[in-house]
């Protein structure tokens, strides 16, 4: 009798499993809803004169081996627009930091100790278009800080959806879905009258194994140090040419299957 009780008492539990998952389709909200959720962020965040957060990021690669590997960062961003910018990642390969005052930008490597600096003007976001398309900072999490965060990553959308609620380090966020032809991707945006991104999840559907990138923002400030722009190398670091300066990437060369990162 205690066994059939029992049974019952763990098919009831499987059951109303089953039917909490069935039922959860049904509270999706339209394309729509999703789009106006991603604009009010967008709007929020590039509303903000300045911008400190810290994260923890996760990549995950495919080695030669078919092996998927995950790398996990931690690291700072802090903003003041339109033309100051200091980002830094600290991981279990690399401790870079990037310094934009508004004329100069430096590439800090702090364990090779050495760093170039560049002469360059114009905005944050430019910088980071040509930190990508230059020196291979892919720093995919550098769209949410984007005054027009919403057009950027609108631009080749197929589907979008209102997966519903989600808890992020104890705060409530909407889930969002996304798809393009190349990705997928998920946003968690805190609810209420902040809308910022707390977590941030691409996939990659063109690569076999389908390897993620996840970017957890755990502190969001709006205010920024007046001297937080100012590089101050080490004193036993080197400066060196730009050419001279070496991969600065948080995946380790040689690590990845070609082509898959």
């Amino acid at each position: 009798m205690n066994r059939i009780m029992k049974t019952r008492k763990w098919r009831s539990v499987l059951a109303g499993t089953v039917l909490g998952i069935s039922l959860a389709p049904s509270a999706y909200a339209e394309s729509g809803d999703a789009e106006h959720l991603l604009k009010a962020m967008s709007d929020y965040v590039g509303s903000q004169t300045t911008i400190s957060v810290t994260y923890d990021s996760d990549i995950e690669i495919i080695t030669p081996h078919l092996q998927k590997i995950q790398f996990t960062s931690s690291g700072q961003v802090q903003l003041s627009r339109p033309d100051k910018l200091r980002a830094t990642r600290t991981g279990g390969y690399r401790d870079v930091e990037v310094v934009f005052d508004g004329k100069l930008v430096t590439i800090n490597d702090k364990d090779a100790k050495h760093y170039a600096q560049v002469a360059a003007e114009g905005t944050a976001e430019h910088l980071i278009d040509v930190l990508r398309e230059e020196h291979g900072v892919v720093a995919p999490g550098a769209d949410l800080l984007l005054p027009h965060a919403f057009d950027v990553m609108m631009a080749d959308v197929i589907e979008a959806e209102v997966i519903g609620k989600g808890v992020i380090d104890g705060v409530e966020c909407d889930h969002l879905a996304f798809r393009n032809v190349d990705t997928d991707w998920q946003i968690w945006i805190e609810s209420g009258a902040r809308p910022i991104p707390r977590k941030y999840v691409i996939t990659s559907k063109g690569i076999a194994e389908a390897p993620q990138y996840t970017l957890r923002i755990k502190e969001w400030k709006s205010d920024v140090a007046a001297d937080a722009f100012a590089f101050k190398p080490d004193p036993s670091a080197t400066k060196i040419a730009e050419s001279e300066f070496s991969d600065i990437d948080e995946v380790p060369q040689g690590t990845t299957k070609p082509g898959a990162h």
